[in-house]
């Protein structure tokens, strides 16, 4: 079973919010986001993993990105 996520920061904690499934969880970095999401993930599909089936997480992440300062002399 593969479960999909969006990953975002909302200025104040990194996000997960499920994609077709009730999960939403947060935390202060991404590593510790990464665990809440495993967390949520293996409690909603309890039973899923009970019966023997692998859970795997894509997570889709949004991030920024900066015009890049050119050398000079080049």
């Amino acid at each position: 079973m593969l479960v999909k996520f969006e990953v975002y920061f909302d200025g104040e904690n990194w996000c997960a919010r499920g994609i077709g499934i009730s999960i939403f969880t947060q935390g202060k970095t991404l590593d510790e986001l990464m665990d809440n999401v495993k967390e949520a993930t293996s409690l909603h599909f309890e039973d899923v993993l009970e019966a023997g089936e692998e859970i795997r997480v894509l997570s889709i992440s949004e991030f920024e990105v900066h015009p890049v300062a050119k050398a000079s002399g080049c």
